[in-house]
């Protein structure tokens, strides 16, 4: 993320939070770890408080936790978790994707030129970069819904989800299944077929609990 403005405390606090989420992502912060204010600091060369007030927003957006005398660590991913955010997605995104290709037909340019991206970023084994490609995909596929509440309570999501995610790509290499699903996707809502883009996000999101299985049996 370029941060023009580094002077201008907002700038520092979300360049602060582009750091810390793209290392949760990266597994370069693994679940469980303390996140320390003053490590944090030193590391990205900055006070403690952008840090802190990344912190608090990444706590928000559910990649972090506050426990007391322990402080921040980031979140770790869990069957409950997992279960508790597929099936708030399942209900929603489903019905905001209809709705956005009902209401904006072949207007979903921006979303192929994210998995043409993906698929170079797929090359490089990169998952923080592929996990942020993957939020801005879905997001691409609803934002035209029309319905700010669901555009709101799914972009809230978007963090748990990513952490969980990122937890189901395995070395059988899951995200080229996953991109070959946001693909098919893609497709659907080209052609205007909203009835078919809404069942195919909801299969994929579904998809999510088969692969979890055998990080968290039942």
């Amino acid at each position: 993320m370029t941060v023009q403005n580094l002077d201008a405390p907002a700038s520092r606090i979300e360049w602060v939070l582009a750091q810390i989420r793209e290392g949760v992502l990266a597994r370069d912060y693994a679940p469980g770890q303390p996140l320390v204010e003053a490590e944090l600091a030193r590391q990205y060369g900055v006070s403690k408080t952008p840090v802190r007030e990344a912190l608090k927003l990444l706590s928000g957006s559910g990649l972090v936790v506050f426990e007391p005398y322990k402080g921040a660590t980031v979140r770790i991913p869990t069957r409950q978790l997992a279960d508790d955010v597929i099936g708030v997605r399942s209900l929603l995104e489903p019905a905001a994707v209809h709705l956005s290709v009902t209401r904006s037909r072949y207007t979903f340019g921006a979303a192929a030129e994210l998995l043409n991206e993906a698929a170079i970023v797929a090359g490089e084994r990169a998952r923080a970069k592929l996990s942020v490609l993957n939020r801005r995909f879905h997001a691409e596929m609803y934002r035209n819904c029309g319905n700010a509440v669901m555009i709101e309570t799914l972009d809230g999501l978007r963090d748990r989800m990513a952490l969980v995610s990122i937890a189901g790509w395995d070395e059988k290499n899951s995200w080229e299944k996953e991109w070959g699903e946001h693909r098919a996707i893609l497709d659907a809502a080209a052609d205007g077929d909203a009835d078919l883009a809404a069942t195919l996000v909801r299969d994929h999101i579904e998809s999510f609990r088969a692969r979890f299985d055998s990080l968290w049996p039942s």
